[in-house]
């Protein structure tokens, strides 16, 4: 069985010309290795396709393969993280983790929480900043918060991202208009601790695998979880198992209804933060999360739980091939 690996890879991209924080999303060279070995070791045949114009290139000349682990993020609109999904159905091969709904859908942060929201699931209020015009109509609670509504991995969050006063709305928001491009998530501050949560499986086949708690160093540039505090976060963060007990039990219970409600596959990390009242809260969910062995999160999680990097994997690979056997929404053979 071959398995194709779509990725794209940092250094690429950083060698054309594209910022540091451009390509933060990206994934080293040493992740795409640690995934190449670890499914060899776990009996496939394993072929390196790279970014989504590669695999483009490749599905055009007829290139093929069994299954294609993706974990390509695109490069641009809000709806570059379905492009890969969505190529790889249009060719009919089956491949790894949400498909291009999902991926389209999570990366706008408003219009999953207005989806989780309409679950009855709690997330903090927010509004949606297009332009400049909007900005005198946010009509939110300080302390607020805000950030890029389509980023990940900290983009656009920094030490100016928790607002105290209509004075700082204004200009964080018009920073991160100008500086994205896109519009700005502004959504009611959550003080509390802060955890992420990592989900293994599909539908009613999903499960928890773990809990991961973590605190920010007074030295930090942040006080949140930034860019720079994730980029550096050997320095300024630890990282520790959420304490078993109740409040875990709501973290994890909120968690896996957010991955069965979004409908992500094989894989999510969910992201939680306590309310002023001491309530988990769903911040965000990544539907292709980060794979380093050791930096990432969603490893980290599967290594504190007592899970193998190599078994987190496979499971990742079954999930994904136990999904073939029943692919709704298919249209049927014409007739002969």
């Amino acid at each position: 069985m071959t398995i194709g690996l779509v990725y794209d890879l940092r250094d690429d991209y950083l060698a054309e010309g594209f910022a540091e924080e451009d390509v933060a999303e990206f994934d080293s060279a040493e992740t795409i290795a640690a995934l190449d070995e670890t499914l060899q070791s776990l009996g496939y045949a394993v072929e390196r396709v790279g970014r989504g114009m590669a695999l483009a290139q490749q599905l055009a000349a007829g290139k093929r393969w069994d299954l294609v682990f993706n974990f390509a993020e695109g490069l641009h609109g809000r709806s570059r993280e379905a492009q890969v999904p969505a190529l790889l159905e249009m060719y009919g091969i089956p491949y790894t983790f949400s498909d291009p709904l999902v991926c389209a859908l999570t990366l706008d942060k408003a219009m999953t929480k207005r989806v989780l929201q309409s679950a009855g699931l709690h997330t903090p209020r927010f509004f949606v900043v297009n332009s400049s015009k909007d900005i005198e109509s946010v009509d939110l609670g300080f302390p607020l918060f805000a950030k890029p509504l389509a980023e990940g991995t900290g983009k656009g969050v920094d030490e100016h991202s928790r607002i105290d006063s209509r004075e700082a709305l204004g200009k964080t928001c018009i920073r991160l208009l100008e500086r994205f491009r896109q519009p700005v998530l502004v959504e009611e501050y959550l003080p509390g601790r802060e955890f992420t949560t990592a989900i293994l499986g599909t539908g009613a086949e999903a499960a928890v695998v773990g809990t991961m708690e973590f605190s920010i160093h007074q030295d930090a540039p942040a006080r949140d979880y930034s860019f720079m505090v994730k980029e550096l976060c050997e320095k300024y963060v630890t990282y520790f198992p959420m304490p078993k007990g109740a409040l875990r039990d709501e973290v994890e219970t909120l968690a896996l209804q957010a991955h069965r409600v979004l409908e992500c596959r094989d894989t999510s990390r969910v992201d939680l933060r306590l309310d002023t009242r001491g309530r988990p809260a769903f911040i965000e969910i990544n539907p292709l999360p980060g794979m380093h062995p050791t930096h990432s999160d969603l490893p980290m999680i599967a290594t504190q739980e007592g899970m193998a990097y190599k078994e987190l994997i496979r499971r990742i690979v079954h999930s994904a091939l136990a999904r073939q056997e029943s692919v709704p929404c298919r249209v049927g053979k014409p007739a002969s």
